[in-house]
This record gives structure tokens, C-alpha cells and sequence, in this order.
């Protein structure tokens, strides 16, 4: 199997910094070996930065250091003309340049924590041609694909 190309949601990448141990964590070590590539934009790391300031301000540090440690590549923010036309991807317009970028990057994977909009709605991820699921599913994929 080829390097996996997972993107990872401001959920996915939060778990990731703040837990030791969980499915996430292990995806940003997994990267930082070099074993798979993970991939954000930048609108994932305004929105992850924005979160941790409010809700866990003392990891903010572990996170920069996260980002760098793990070689995940940042993609560009779609344009706002983009996020228009394709608001039919999603019910909450604000997921709407995660998918988009996830496209982009042409990933095999979303891994997210987003029960509400992505993981409860099987119809986004047909809409987008990847799968779509939290980073233990994420694990559990690349197990069998090994």
C-alpha cells in the first residue's frame, strides 16, 4: 500500500496534542516516522489555535511542536467562491473548506471527532469520495491496508 494521505479536522488534531495515548496521538507519531502523511490547511490550524487558546491554552506549545515533529503538510484555504459552490457537501457551511481541502489534497482519509456533521451523516463522505471516520477508524484502516 502506498503512504496513506489522512487529513486531519481541528478535533482530530486537538485529541492528538492533548492525549498521550489515543488513536490521534498515534497518527501524529505515525507521521513523524514517516509511515503515513498527514495533512491540514490553514483554516484547520486558525481553528485549532482558536480552541486550544480557549479551552486549553497550556498546550498551545506541545501543539506548534506537534505540527513541526510530525511533517504535516498544510494545504491552501479554499477560495470563498469555492466554499459557495459547494456548500450542498454538508450541512454546517463552516465544514465546508475542510471537505474542500481535504479534496484538494486528495487524501484517502478524514479523520475526525465530529459526530453532528461528518461521522452521522454517511452522505458526505459519497459526496466527497473518501472515507470519512475518527482516527481510530483511521488506525483501523491502515491495519487492514497493510
Amino acid at each position: 500500500m502506498p503512504k496513506a494521505k489522512i487529513f486531519l479536522d481541528s478535533s482530530a488534531l486537538i485529541a492528538g496534542v492533548i492525549s498521550a495515548a489515543g488513536a490521534a496521538r498515534v497518527l501524529l507519531v505515525m507521521s513523524e516516522k514517516g509511515d503515513i502523511d498527514l495533512i491540514i490547511s490553514d483554516y484547520v490550524i486558525t481553528e485549532t489555535e482558536r480552541s486550544l487558546t480557549r479551552k486549553v491554552p497550556h498546550a498551545l506549545e506541545d501543539y506548534r511542536e506537534a505540527l513541526k515533529d510530525a511533517h504535516i503538510k498544510v494545504v491552501r484555504n479554499p477560495s470563498t467562491e469555492e466554499i459557495q459552490a459547494n456548500l450542498h457537501l454538508i450541512a454546517d457551511k463552516d465544514d465546508v473548506p475542510i471537505l474542500l481541502a481535504a479534496i484538494a489534497a486528495k487524501v484517502d482519509y478524514l479523520a475526525t471527532h465530529n459526530r453532528k456533521h461528518f461521522l452521522d451523516d454517511p452522505t458526505v463522505a459519497e459526496k466527497v469520495g473518501f472515507k470519512i471516520g475518527t482516527p481510530g477508524d483511521v488506525l483501523a484502516w491502515i491495519r487492514e491496508n497493510l
